[in-house]
């Protein structure tokens, strides 16, 4: 698209020029303000239309990873790690090397596995009760957990949600049915 957004910019009637007139001002250097604005405004919309689509698409991917992760790590839970070879271990979080997971990697698993909305609180419950070493390293927990799961909403794999009148964070997943009355959208 970008490629295609600069040949049409420099093959496009330009009056007064190309792109590459420009005008020396103040010892800075600006495009002169003859040129085909529509055209410009053309690429722009088609980049946007291209952007949005993209977005989309992404989003849709991210739900459908959090689906298969989901489903390989109950399936794992079930009967247990032996029944996934090496990279699917690493692939969903559950490869072990001796020492603790990263705060963000144990964020995600038990949001992942938890297969509900939860909010700080919730997960630090978790963290105090199966990895309280993790924990205690942070000196806000709470802080640190928010922190980590806006940032899981960033990289689509969380959504932060409304359960219980509280904001919360649910592993995104593609989801059987609508949104219950306790959990929206935030």
């Amino acid at each position: 698209m970008v490629g295609k957004l600069n040949r049409d910019l420099k093959t496009s009637n330009i009056s007064g020029g190309s792109m590459e007139n420009l005008e020396r001002s103040a010892s800075s250097l600006r495009p002169i303000d003859r040129y085909d604005v529509g055209h410009v405004q053309e690429v722009i919309r088609q980049a946007h239309d291209e952007l949005r689509q993209l977005m989309q698409q992404r989003a849709e991917i991210m739900k459908r990873i959090g689906t298969v992760k989901q489903t390989i790590s109950g399936l794992a839970n079930l009967f247990g790690d032996g029944v996934l070879n090496e990279e699917l271990l690493e692939l969903v979080d559950r490869k072990s090397n001796g020492r603790q997971p990263g705060f963000t990697k144990a964020c995600r698993m038990i949001l992942m596995e938890s297969g509900r909305a939860m909010n700080s609180r919730d997960i630090c419950d978790y963290f105090q009760e199966k990895m309280p070493d993790l924990l205690a390293r942070h000196k806000d927990p709470m802080a640190s957990v928010t922190t980590v799961l806006n940032r899981l909403v960033e990289y689509g794999e969380a959504e932060a949600v409304v359960a219980n009148g509280r904001r919360a964070w649910r592993w995104v997943a593609d989801m059987p049915g609508s949104l219950s009355s306790t959990d929206k959208i935030v």
